[in-house]
């Protein structure tokens, strides 16, 4: 694991985007169209073979076969010469030692500015490995070909950008039922995570929100355009495959993608704050088909909005890797795989044991990630790069100041499990120490300040905009 230096750089690289953003709103206040937006939308396939292991698991998964397609979908938006890039993965997550490289070969290639692109897995747990997890590695082919496809989709995208503006549409939909918070109460005070199912009560919220943007043509006689791209948000883990044992983008994906055949145009997944939500009691395809009756529904009842600016600042988040105590982690994960698990538990512990070995040496080192904020028109879409509980993704939500935020965990970078300060306190797999959980308790609340820091800024100087009727 490549372990980045603290770099002093947050006052000045805040101040050189400021004034940038400055310069730009000026121009965009002053003069020129404010209807819609330019859009190119493209997608590449990641190949894949049987051989390589499927990350998701605590070990190495195997698949035969796949359903629907793995691949990177680039989704690039220009304004009076301003770009932004927005690309999600099918894949697990990947971390920034391999992202920061895609971003600035993406920067080189494309001219669009670092800090404009947004890089993001969708958290399929049915695709090859690309990092170190629990009991396995990155496989280094995959992990190439997921580099060159993200590139490569970004470049096509831009070829591909529309001649004229198109219109953009937003609405914030709901899907109630796809997911629940899963970090259940048991009887005997643990937090459930698999094994034995006897739930007392949800430790903490589900969000249920469903925000939904596309772009399309201008309507013509008898015809009211075509979807030219779309990208949709919701929060719940991205688990479970129709057929069993394949590889495959998940539910959401294969709902993306059924959407696109219906559409004609290109269709983003963008999974939000689901660090503690997952799907107990649908089955894949009743997931699949309940997102895409949502995703439809909200789309449908969608109303224009008018894309005045385009913006996005990206800006460095310092963290430590916590300090732990070697014994009282031992028997938390000890007493819940013997007791709620069964059998396959004692193949679970040694696995725990040997990531806090590796980690021992570690406790109290100071990192790096990336926190990351667009504007497109009035909604803000955030970066984090964690797997991000729901009740601080809840929280930027409630206390931005855009008119609408949608949260995308897994941007950028990966650095674990991000709880709350009740969850450190009640325990569970989530702040079980290891390659999923390694920063130090409060991390979760100050990168929601943090975030919250770069709205307002973001704000402030890309002024929010009220529609006119």
């Amino acid at each position: 694991m490549l372990h980045l230096p603290l770099m002093n750089v947050h006052a000045h690289y805040k101040s050189m985007l400021t004034c940038f953003l400055s310069l730009w709103v000026g121009c965009q206040v002053h003069g020129g169209s404010t209807a819609g937006v330019r859009v190119g939308v493209a997608s590449v396939g990641l190949d894949a073979d049987d051989g390589m292991p499927i990350a998701g698991g605590i070990h190495p998964g195997k698949a035969q076969g796949q359903e629907g397609e793995l691949r990177a979908v680039a989704m690039v938006l220009e304004k009076s010469g301003v770009r932004l890039a927005l690309i999600a993965v099918d894949i697990l997550m990947l971390s920034r030692e391999i992202l920061d490289e895609v971003t600035r070969d993406i920067e080189h290639r494309s001219g669009i500015p670092f800090e404009h692109i947004l890089i993001h897995a969708t958290h399929t747990h049915h695709a090859p490995s690309t990092l170190r997890l629990h009991d396995y590695q990155a496989d280094p082919v995959f992990t190439a070909r997921v580099h060159r496809a993200i590139v490569e989709s970004v470049v096509q995208a831009i070829a591909q950008l529309s001649e004229a503006e198109l219109n953009c549409f937003f609405k914030m939909g709901r899907e109630d039922t796809v997911g629940v918070n899963s970090r259940q109460l048991l009887p005997d005070g643990s937090i459930y995570w698999i094994g034995r199912r006897e739930f007392v009560r949800p430790t903490g919220p589900f969000d249920p929100q469903l925000p939904v943007m596309g772009f399309k043509e201008e309507p013509t006689k008898g015809s009211t355009g075509n979807w030219r791209a779309v990208w949709f948000n919701h929060s719940t883990h991205t688990i479970g495959t129709l057929r069993s044992g394949v590889r495959s983008p998940s539910f959401y994906g294969l709902a993306a993608q059924s959407l696109e055949r219906e559409w004609g145009g290109k269709v983003l997944f963008l999974e939000g704050a689901s660090g503690s939500t997952h799907n107990l009691h649908l089955s894949a395809e009743e997931a699949k088909q309940r997102i895409i009756q949502a995703v439809d529904q909200a789309l449908g009842a969608s109303q224009r909005m008018l894309v005045h600016r385009l913006a996005s600042i990206k800006r460095p988040f310092s963290y430590r890797v916590r300090h732990f105590d070697e014994a009282a982690e031992q028997e938390a994960v000890a007493s819940y795989c013997r007791k709620w698990i069964g059998p396959y538990g004692l193949e679970i512990i040694p696995v725990f044991e040997s990531m806090r070995a590796t980690l021992s040496s570690q406790q109290g080192e100071p990192r790096q990630s990336w926190i990351q904020a667009m504007a497109i028109g009035e909604v803000a879409l955030v970066g984090v790069p964690a797997e991000f509980f729901t009740s601080l993704g809840m929280e930027i939500k409630r206390r931005s100041p855009f008119a609408h935020t949608v949260v995308a965990e897994l941007s950028n970078d990966w650095i674990g499990y991000l709880p709350d300060r009740q969850a450190h306190q009640l325990g569970g797999y989530q702040v079980w120490t290891g390659f999923h959980s390694y920063c130090e308790p409060g991390t979760g609340e100050r990168m929601v300040e943090e975030v919250l820091d770069l709205l307002d800024d973001l704000h402030a100087i890309v002024p929010a905009w009220e529609e006119k009727p």
